[in-house]
């Protein structure tokens, strides 16, 4: 159960048709939706904007996605400033194997790194369409969840009073560790997947060393080459789970990079000042239902992709605009079909990107497994890929994510 409403001494309350939790994509998308419609809400968030602005994220989007920022006017220059990418690579066998899916299919891929979107998504929403938002805020709790009249408290960073804010709905797009989630009741259903391996993700200031996403299936581990701009790379290198970002110094990053990338076809990696380096533990989990009484759940709150398939951040902008376009029609039309149909909705692509995910890892770590029947059955895989018209357009309608309505 949420908490109930706090002591009746508490200061008077003010109120917001919707309060959205979190600043993320998800969040910021949601809360423009409603302000296009003239709804009122406010948006709360843990972080200061300077923080969200700059937190390094995914930078992969899919052309749907766009086309669906775009249609609720957020896509703002986005199509001018992203990249426009029409295939990938697969290095296996010694060998680059190119993966042309725009020749295919006629769809493609836009790479914009996430702090850009976010720092568009706050622009719109705060300075133009002036949407109220508050930052740095802290101890925010969700209460009354269950009632027609659910609020949301929270401590102002700067006086340090306590505010409650009720609301008709609460958006919870605040992560897997935020107030939503700790608001969830005990029959709540979180089913998770680890897949027992870490990723290192690193930047590097270092032009990307080929117009195109590498994936590099090797014995030592996987490796990937994501380019993010003229001068910067985003790259993965294969580790065990929790290791130690120091223990990867320049030296042995560069050295594992030209090793599990190389190709006696293409020329070497182009090297360069390593700008950051984190392990991730790679896991996905989904919260079954989405919806907990006025409590909708989006993105990383009620789902999580790893960063295998480069999903994460189109799922949750999916949520956003199912979300957002469901609680306008309620609270401008009371037509309760979308909010009705939300979770159901979600969690059948949710639950499609997480076999993807799950598929493609075992292309990604068979070969590395140190199990010569699942590295047999990898290689198998890719094989098919290229072989095979009809596999090659199956794996490009779900890397691409141009599936109809599931």
């Amino acid at each position: 159960m949420t908490p109930p409403s706090p002591h009746p001494k508490s200061p008077p309350a003010a109120h917001r048709p919707v309060v959205v939790i979190g600043a993320g994509p998800a969040g910021l998308t949601v809360g423009n939706i409603l302000r296009a419609a003239g709804v009122d809400c406010l948006v709360l968030e843990t972080e200061s904007r300077a923080f969200i602005e700059q937190r390094p994220r995914a930078g992969v989007i899919e052309e749907r996605v766009v086309r669906g920022l775009e249609q609720r006017g957020l896509a703002g220059d986005l199509p001018k400033r992203a990249e426009r990418h029409t295939e990938c690579e697969f290095r296996f066998d010694g060998r680059g194997h190119r993966f042309a899916y725009t020749e295919l299919t006629g769809y493609h891929h836009w790479v914009h790194p996430q702090p850009l979107l976010v720092t568009d998504l706050v622009r719109e929403y705060a300075d133009e369409r002036g949407g109220e938002i508050r930052f740095g805020v802290r101890d925010v709790r969700l209460h009354d969840l269950d009632s027609d009249r659910p609020a949301v408290s929270y401590t102002d960073p700067d006086s340090g009073e306590r505010h409650l804010v009720t609301c008709a709905f609460v958006a919870g797009c605040d992560g897997a560790r935020g107030p939503s989630r700790a608001a969830l009741p005990s029959w709540a259903r979180i089913s998770r997947h680890e897949y027992g391996i870490g990723w290192l993700a690193l930047l590097a200031e270092a032009p990307p060393s080929s117009d195109r996403v590498l994936f590099g299936m090797h014995a030592d581990g996987f490796a990937g080459h994501m380019p993010r701009g003229p001068e910067l790379t985003r790259y993965y290198l294969q580790c065990p789970p929790g290791d130690d970002p120091d223990s990867w110094p320049h030296e042995r990053v560069w050295a594992e990079l030209q090793r599990r990338l190389r190709a006696a076809d293409r020329p070497p990696l182009t090297e360069g000042r390593l700008l950051e380096k984190r392990v991730l533990d790679m896991h996905n989990y989904v919260v079954e239902p989405m919806v907990f009484g006025r409590l909708f759940l989006a993105g990383d709150a009620a789902h999580l992709v790893a960063p295998i398939a480069a999903k994460g951040m189109n799922l949750a902008l999916h949520d956003a605009f199912l979300l957002g376009d469901g609680l306008v029609a309620q609270l401008t039309e009371g037509d309760a079909t979308g909010l009705d149909g939300y979770s159901d909705a979600c969690l059948r692509r949710v639950w499609d990107y997480q076999e993807f995910s799950q598929w493609l890892s075992g292309i990604y770590h068979g070969p590395s497994s140190g199990d010569p029947y699942r590295a047999g059955t990898a290689l198998a895989r890719l094989r098919r890929i290229f072989a095979s018209p009809v596999a090659a357009a199956a794996f490009a309608e779900q890397y691409l994510g141009t599936a109809g309505a599931f």
